[in-house]
């Protein structure tokens, strides 16, 4: 599904190398969870994987097949990135919701308000949830509004860069359930990573667990 090979990544200054040459595959069904210290380059990896960051050498393969430049935007509506802290844009939760459906690389697709109501009723909000204002939402509910809005568009692989560690521990549970939800729906066709500094987590959420530390991922040992 998605492919690394000797993907890297330098610092700005372009001589600090934050991501070693990486060898990473995710297949369909993959639920892999990624702890380290902090700076040791999870972040890094993960907004390379997500396109968010140019990689500085190597390659990404999606489907089987290298990532061209003008594959990117339909490449983006596939796989996804969700912050610790997630970009709201001013107004309320359905603004945000609607906002990805003025993208063009979303051209033809609209908005389907009865599976917003769908997607935020399984993380215990009714319908008026839509009409609050991203200035009154607590951490968590910015968090699950974030994420609806991106499980609303059925992407196929989740990259999250600990998205619970603000949250408090009934807001982290409810991100939680939302994503196993998602992921469970279709497990043969999706996958994620799930960046955590919480090892109990990082079990309860993954199949397969990986380390990194001075921008090399490995796998953990037992």
């Amino acid at each position: 599904m998605l492919e690394t090979r000797h993907l890297s990544r330098l610092a700005p200054d372009g001589h600090d190398l934050l991501l070693q040459p990486t060898h990473f595959t995710l297949m369909p069904g993959d639920q892999v969870a990624i702890t380290g210290a902090s700076g040791s380059g999870k972040s890094v990896l993960l907004r390379t994987l997500a396109l968010l960051d140019a990689p500085s050498g190597g390659e990404l393969l999606w489907l089987q097949r290298p990532l061209r430049a003008d594959a990117i935007p339909a490449f983006r509506t596939c796989v996804s990135y969700l912050a610790q802290r997630p970009a709201l844009i001013e107004g309320s939760v359905l603004d945000n919701l609607q906002l990805p459906y003025s993208l063009k690389s979303l051209k033809g697709r609209a908005f389907d308000l009865k599976r917003a109501i769908h997607l935020l009723a399984q993380a215990g909000k009714e319908p008026v949830f839509l009409n609050r204002s991203v200035a009154e939402l607590s951490g968590g509910e910015s968090q699950l509004v974030a994420l609806v809005r991106t499980l609303q568009l059925e992407p196929r692989v989740l990259l999250f860069d600990e998205p619970t560690s603000a949250l408090d521990p009934q807001s982290a549970a409810a991100v939680e359930a939302l994503v196993l939800h998602w992921f469970q729906a279709d497990a043969g066709a999706r996958a994620y990573v799930w960046v955590s500094h919480d090892p109990e987590q990082a079990e309860r959420m993954s199949t397969r667990h990986l380390t990194m530390a001075k921008g090399a991922l490995r796998e953990r040992q037992p």
